[in-house]
């Protein structure tokens, strides 16, 4: 089984059925897709495109989360929403697919904290504070500073509520500020890749590896060039970031986290595309990994690991144990 904390499916959703009135989308669309790569569990950011920001942000918030409860309540036969413990057990036993939300940036709460509690009770189980630029909470990785006053305060206030922090497109500055704060509280970074591999401001450091590790937090690999290499879009690349990441943090802090989006470039209008996008010049932002254009090309990248001499039990441990072991001790044991 596959357990992937980052695809942005929910962009799909809710443009075909917040905008043209489509019903059912995510049987059509992504549920074929999860299925074919055996995803069991898959993390759905929600995330609000920049050209709708601010006037429409918490609007579109709330309907991209509006449809992924959709998307369980019209598939109950296939599909849940994992809300705790309770909920993964079922997916682990393979009753059904889990979708879990998460929030890719605040920007929705204003300058408010009590959003939180609305989104908590949608359940979103897992939050970043921003997309690479700067929103009144925090710096994202296109920025230099940290969090701001209110910032801090929302970061104790998620933690009060449960949810887990993402530090996925932090600045370096709000990673260690965040860190520093959480006080055994759960983190991740649900998609990034390795600095030491590949040199950009969306990967992490050794340094911030080892840091994120001693949290006990799980580092999820980004499986999108902008991270893993423009230059070389290769399955071997992307094994290159696993092993780099291993070799720092150890085989049970590692997991995926997919970030596809060739499907969503070739689907949506205008694809999110800016300047504080960070992506390298000459880099589609819908290109792929050679092999890997979306979830349904996950057996192909195990059986790249396979052939680089990787055991079983290793790769089990990257592709869902560890996920789900962070996730069984994050969220709540029931509701």
């Amino acid at each position: 089984m596959i357990a992937d904390a980052h695809v942005d499916l929910l962009l799909e959703l809710g443009y075909r059925e917040l905008r043209f009135g489509e019903s059912n989308t995510f049987a059509r669309t992504w549920l074929p897709l999860l299925e074919a790569g055996g995803v069991g569990l898959q993390v759905c950011p929600v995330f609000v495109e920049l050209e709708r920001q601010p006037e429409g942000t918490l609007r579109e918030a709330l309907g991209q989360a509006t449809c992924l409860l959709r998307a369980v309540r019209e598939n109950p036969d296939r599909v849940l929403q994992v809300r705790s413990v309770a909920d993964l057990d079922a997916v682990v036993r393979g009753e059904r697919l889990g979708l879990m939300l998460s929030l890719e940036g605040v920007e929705q709460f204003g300058y408010e904290l009590w959003p939180a509690e609305t989104f908590w009770e949608l359940g979103v189980r897992m939050a970043g504070l921003t997309w690479n630029r700067r929103n009144p909470y925090s710096d994202g990785a296109a920025e230099d500073g940290g969090l701001s006053r209110l910032g801090r305060a929302l970061v104790d206030r998620l933690v009060e509520l449960g949810v887990i922090l993402d530090l996925a497109h932090a600045s370096p500055a709000a990673f260690a500020e965040i860190v520093s704060r959480l006080k055994g509280a759960p983190v991740i970074c649900s998609h990034a890749a390795c600095r030491s591999v590949y040199d950009h401001p969306r990967n992490l450091t050794d340094d911030q590896l080892r840091s994120l590790a001693a949290a006990d937090g799980v580092f999820g690999l980004m499986l999108h060039p902008l991270a893993i290499g423009h230059d070389v879009r290769t399955l071997d690349r992307v094994v290159d970031h696993l092993e780099h990441a291993i070799g720092v943090i150890g085989i049970d802090r590692v997991c995926f986290g997919g970030d596809f989006t060739t499907r969503l470039s070739e689907v949506l209008p205008t694809f999110p595309e800016s300047a504080d996008g960070l992506m390298p010049v000459g880099l589609a932002p819908g290109a792929g990994i050679e092999g890997l254009q979306g979830p349904e090309d996950y057996p192909a990248l195990l059986a790249r690991m396979k052939a680089r001499g990787w055991g079983d039990a290793d790769i089990a441990a990257i592709s869902s144990g560890n996920l789900l072991a962070f996730l069984r001790r994050s969220l709540p044991k029931e509701l």
